[in-house]
């Protein structure tokens, strides 16, 4: 993975749209890895199902990784496996990797290391990059290691060498473009997360290890280890690893009850552990964040591949009449921007809110624009200061004071003797004491009913993108957004001008009427099995449920354009054959 990285980044400092795809096991026993780069100047970056260059280096998967190359593409593999590769469409190149990295180092133990390097030193050559940009990328990436810049330098070159003397070309080079505002950032999304959790003054997190989430809790201690020490050498943050996730959730439900803005990361089987106590924090009102980074389920499932599985378990997570905000990220910079929302939200709401990011957007690395940061203060809701409750004939912990459905609250160490109260999961009346009166409990429901419909302006909003000659919307969330415009061009080609709308939050909002209203039909595009967003659209729209059709992706595998316009096709198909077969 280091030396694939390198590769991606040198293409990226040239001011190239790239990305990444790391495809590994979810296990340790050495099984098929895959790294898949894209390099597109009209910036289309998602997977592509067949390639234009394979390196192979796996005999176990050589014969799958020939069959993936595009024809008229290249083969490169490593001529010591026990592979005869044929294919006459294609061009096939055998490197000596094991003759090459002795012409490295005398140590036979690195030399299978630096095989990595040999062939990114081939491809190099062959792409045409700079030698100085790969250079300066190793440098950085063993920062102080210079004994290993200088080894991986040499086996870099020594695979340059080897393409000059062999004279191997093909048209697949680059060329440095000019710097741009969209290419300002290579990151990942769990390390964008974690960024915005800091900047949005997160000072607790709770968390148990869980692929693919792990890297954003680890990342955001890094962060606070650096930006978050007093001069005194005083940590102003705390971080703990939790026996499971349950107990993690609970922490931060704990944490945010006594004021601090807390947060939780983890991925599908986490998040089903937390249902109880998701339901304490909607109930309580107390806030907290859950960053669930998705992954093929369900049960222990796929654990190092990608979906969009969780949203039904996350809008309504946990028993009896549950609602959560659920913001949908649909890039990197938006885990930023939305790190720092929930914390938000979760103040000025009092409540419980999830974040979905996946495995393809939140481990794998993406080009960005340019991360913004805000002056603006912390939102931290509704809260009463001991001056504030002098003015306060009587305070009630749960009453719905101005008409929105937000009580007000206090925290913990308020020196006012109306500060205190019992944050309860139980029935409770609005100041707080237990009840188990029916009339009451029902108003308490409906009032928290009310907060989320009167305060669906603070969450964001679809982004619409509509064109005059379109009878097909096309509406999707998260890292789908990715292969829109390519699935777009794609179907233009066909004579097909389609709109578009990126829902990027739960509870819906109401807008989203005005683009079901304008489309004869509206495909739902999403990486699980079910349709869970079209199932959520046809209920809360009833009147155009029938228009609503799915294209479905679930393989586990980051999201393919070609593979989104075949299911776009076959569900516009079946809808215009099953018209037919109506009016027969």
């Amino acid at each position: 993975m280091s030396a694939n990285q390198i590769l991606a980044k040198a293409l990226f400092r040239m001011n190239l749209p790239i990305s990444a795809k790391n495809v590994f096991p979810s296990n340790i026993a050495g099984l098929p890895t895959w790294y898949n780069l894209r390099v597109n100047p009209k910036g289309y970056l998602s997977r592509t199902e067949k390639f234009d260059a394979v390196v192979a280096k796996n005999v176990e998967t050589a014969a799958r990784d020939l069959e993936q190359v595009r024809p008229g593409g290249y083969f490169i593999f490593d001529r010591d496996m026990k592979f005869a590769p044929e294919r006459s469409d294609v061009t096939i190149w055998p490197l000596p990797l094991r003759e090459l990295s002795e012409k490295v180092t005398e140590t036979v133990k690195i030399r299978k290391l630096l095989t990595n390097m040999i062939y990114v030193g081939a491809l190099s050559q062959l792409l045409k990059i700079d030698r100085q940009i790969l250079a300066q990328v190793i440098a950085d990436q063993f920062q102080d290691k210079a004994s290993l810049v200088d080894l991986n330098l040499r086996a870099v070159d020594v695979g340059r060498d080897f393409v000059q003397q062999e004279n191997w070309t093909w048209p697949l080079t680059t060329e440095a473009l000019p710097p741009s505002e969209e290419l300002a950032l290579f990151i990942d999304g769990n390390s964008a997360a974690a960024m915005g959790a800091l900047v949005g003054g997160c000072t607790f997190m709770s968390w148990y290890p869980i692929t693919p989430s792990t890297s954003m809790a680890e990342n955001f201690q890094n962060y606070c280890e650096e930006f978050r020490v007093g001069t005194d050498g005083k940590k102003k943050f705390a971080i703990v690893q939790a026996e499971d996730e349950l107990s993690a959730i609970n922490m931060v439900i704990g944490a945010g009850w006594a004021g601090a803005r807390a947060m939780t990361a983890t991925s599908g089987p986490g998040l089903s552990l937390m249902a109880e106590a998701a339901g304490l924090s909607y109930f309580a009102e107390v806030p907290a964040v859950i960053w669930c980074v998705q992954r093929a389920g369900p049960s222990t499932g796929l654990p190092t591949r990608t979906m969009q599985g969780d949203l039904e378990a996350a809008a309504n997570l946990s028993h009896g009449d549950t609602e959560h905000i659920v913001l949908l990220p649909r890039d990197v910079a938006e885990c930023f921007e939305f790190a720092q929302l929930a914390l938000d939200l979760a103040e000025r709401m009092q409540t419980l809110v999830i974040v979905l990011s996946d495995l393809d957007l939140g481990m794998n690395f993406h080009p960005s624009r340019e991360f913004k940061l805000s002056n603006r203060e912390y939102d931290r809701g509704k809260v009463l200061s001991a001056d504030d409750l002098n003015s306060i004939e009587d305070f009630a912990r749960y009453r719905d004071v101005d008409g929105d459905g937000i009580a007000y609250r206090t925290r913990p160490g308020t020196m006012h003797a109306k500060a205190a109260y019992f944050a309860r999961g139980t029935g409770h009346t609005e100041k707080a004491t237990y009840s188990e009166d029916g009339e009451n409990y029902a108003r308490n429901l409906s009032r928290l009913k009310k907060k989320f419909s009167q305060n669906r302006g603070l969450w964001p909003k679809p982004i619409e993108n509509l064109k005059t000659q379109s009878d097909v919307g096309l509406i999707y969330f998260g890292s789908t957004s990715q292969v829109i415009p390519e699935v777009q061009e794609s179907l233009l080609n066909q004579n097909l001008q389609t709109s578009t709308l990126c829902i990027r939050s739960l509870p819906l909002h109401e807008e989203i009427e005005q683009f079901l209203a304008r489309h004869k039909k509206i495909v739902v595009i999403e990486q699980n099995r079910d349709g869970q967003l079209r199932k959520k659209l046809a209920e809360h729209f009833a009147g155009h449920a029938a228009k609503l059709l799915s294209a479905l992706c679930f393989d586990g595998q980051p999201i393919a354009a070609e593979v989104v316009t075949r299911e776009i096709q076959k569900a516009l198909q079946a809808s215009v054959d099953t018209h037919r077969g109506g009016t027969q």
